[in-house]
C-alpha cells in the first residue's frame, strides 16, 4: 500500500461537478493499493499518518501531528501510484489490486482511520473520474510505503 500525504490548508474532490468530500486544515491522503496489502498495512500507514510531527508549533517547527491540531483528513483512492514505468513510456498499473480488493481495503482505511484517530474523515469515491484540489501548506509531502517502511 502507498500513499502520498500532503499537508494541506483546504482540499476537495469532486465528481461530476458534485463536491463529494471537503477538508480545511489537515491531511490529503492519496491511497494506492496493491493485491497483497492487508491488515498490516493499513495500521503501519494509518500510525504514521496519525503521529507524524508535520504541522507548526508556536514556533513555527513542524512539531506537531494532525492530533494535536485536531485536523481533517480526505482519502482518495489512486490505483496510478502503483504505475511501473521500467518499460516503454505506457504505464503498467499490473502491481495496483483489482476493485474486488482495492475497494475493501479503501473503505476499511477510512473507517479505521476514523475510530483510530477520532477525526473527520472524507472521502473521494472509488473508481470514479475525481478532481482533486488543494492548497498544499509549505509545501509538505511525503510518500510512505508500507512493503518499504522508511
Amino acid at each position: 500500500m502507498k500513499i502520498v500525504l500532503q499537508r494541506v490548508s483546504k482540499a476537495s474532490v469532486t465528481v461530476d461537478n458534485n463536491k463529494v468530500g471537503e477538508i480545511e486544515q489537515g491531511l490529503l491522503i492519496l491511497l494506492g493499493v496493491e493485491a497483497d496489502d492487508d491488515q498490516e498495512d493499513i495500521k503501519w500507514l494509518i500510525n504514521k499518518c496519525m503521529n507524524m510531527r508535520i504541522f507548526s508549533d508556536e514556533n513555527g517547527k513542524m512539531n506537531q501531528s494532525i492530533k494535536d491540531i485536531e485536523g481533517r483528513f480526505l482519502v482518495v483512492s489512486q490505483f496510478t501510484l502503483h504505475a511501473s514505468t521500467k518499460k516503454g513510456n505506457r504505464p503498467s498499473f499490473i502491481k495496483a489490486a483489482r476493485p474486488d480488493h482495492a475497494i475493501p481495503m479503501y473503505d476499511q482505511f477510512c473507517e479505521t482511520l476514523n475510530k483510530m484517530s477520532n477525526l473527520i474523515v472524507e472521502k473521494g469515491k472509488f473508481g470514479a473520474d475525481m478532481k482533486v484540489e488543494l492548497l498544499n501548506d509549505g509545501p509538505v509531502t511525503i510518500i510512505l510505503d508500507s512493503k518499504i517502511k522508511e
